[in-house]
């Protein structure tokens, strides 16, 4: 393993509006939105602490408050659970805020995924950093964050999430990605392709949230001009990146995302969380198995 700087810190945007969830998201973040008995957002910060990550730096915007809540202490609600003796409660609200040190930065405007990274500049620093999306959460073994540090230890440079698929439907949902294998699981990027449509050719390498990015892409989107609608993207920058340093794509293994801003994935996302709970699966499986037989 060669040495590089240690992956300590993970930028999550979190500004969105969450329209495709209204009017739930009118009032209450889309990053609140549950998975069996806790919000989307735990479950991300928790994927990038298991990968080593002590610092949490969440890019929010208006009507976020209820992240910052979450994270927090409750003093009141502990010392409720401490004095009705529910102590692994306790514990367990208490651990929520000891993960990690959390840091907010607000984006006051929203201009772009690449934007919302741009705001975490002046936090990271000279440092390679994580880019979880606040509204993605996956289930693999080992976790997809462990998996990018993994690989950035390996190559010392920027890192894509990626699954390979013959989905037809892939090059219209994702960024398609060329290059050369280089292992087993891991690609040299050669092309990024913003969904490409009907000209790319299967199987694609799609390209799903979660970086590993080096601090070279800040000074490349601060550089960059705007976008498709005007904002400034991630992809465009990366695309720059290539010019200069090698940047990698990692399939995940043992695993899949959820886009929990979607409410079919989102769906998806509570039944398979759900199937993993001793305590629940059982009983939904019941469940399932009627209503399926009902329609």
């Amino acid at each position: 393993m060669a040495n590089h700087k240690q992956v300590r810190k993970v930028v999550i945007p979190c500004a969105g509006f969450g329209t495709r969830f209204l009017p739930m998201t009118k009032a209450s973040p889309k990053e609140m939105l549950p998975v069996v008995d806790k919000p989307v957002i735990q479950y991300i910060v928790e994927e990038a602490v298991a990968a080593g990550i002590t610092e949490v730096i969440l890019i929010t915007g208006s009507n976020k408050r209820a992240i910052e809540d979450h994270f927090d202490y409750n003093f009141e609600l502990e010392e409720a659970l401490k004095r009705s003796g529910k102590m692994e409660q306790y514990k367990e609200i208490r651990a929520i805020s000891d993960m990690a040190k959390f840091v907010y930065v607000r984006q006051k405007e929203q201009l772009g995924n690449g934007h919302a990274i741009l705001q975490a500049k002046e936090v990271v620093g000279d440092e390679p950093f994580l880019v979880l999306w606040g509204d993605e959460i996956s289930r693999s073994d080992p976790p997809r964050a462990k998996q990018l540090v993994d690989a950035y230890n390996v190559y010392g440079s920027s890192v894509f999430n990626a699954f390979l698929t013959t989905d037809p439907m892939a090059p219209h949902r994702y960024g398609i990605v060329t290059g050369e294998r280089v292992s087993e699981h891991d690609t040299k990027i050669e092309q990024l392709i913003e969904k490409p449509g009907d000209e790319a050719k299967p199987p694609y390498l799609a390209s799903v949230g979660g970086y590993l990015l080096t601090p070279r892409i800040f000074s490349i989107l601060e550089s960059i001009k705007p976008g498709k609608g005007g904002e400034i993207w991630l992809v465009d920058a990366v695309r720059e990146l290539l010019k200069e340093e090698p940047v990698y794509a990692h399939e995940q293994q043992n695993g899949r995302s959820y886009d929990c801003g979607n409410k079919l994935e989102y769906l998806k996302a509570n039944i398979d969380f759900a199937m993993q709970r001793p305590d629940i699966q059982g009983d939904l499986r019941t469940y399932m198995q009627s209503i399926t037989k009902e329609h």
